[in-house]
């Protein structure tokens, strides 16, 4: 049976949305369109997370990263590789 691609969430709320969501997507998305993680990752673009105050954020395996923390993102990803 094919393994199924894992979901990555990055809110793109009005308050992230000021806070540069859409280059935070980005990065993001250029991420898993390369090396190890392309065809092992979904980007799901959300609505509003309640954490306005920490936004963008985005939520890999139940974990909450920031933008400050893409190297955290990057370490979770890599745990599901």
């Amino acid at each position: 049976m094919k393994k199924r691609r894992k979901f990555v969430f990055v809110c793109t709320g009005s308050d992230c949305k000021s806070n540069g969501a859409k280059d935070f997507a980005g990065k993001i998305k250029h991420t898993l369109q390369s090396g190890a993680y392309r065809g092992k990752f979904k980007l799901v673009k959300t609505k509003c997370m309640d954490c306005c105050k920490s936004g963008p954020v985005a939520v890999v395996n139940n974990q909450l990263v920031k933008k400050a923390g893409l190297e955290q993102l990057l370490s979770e990803l890599d745990r599901e590789v």
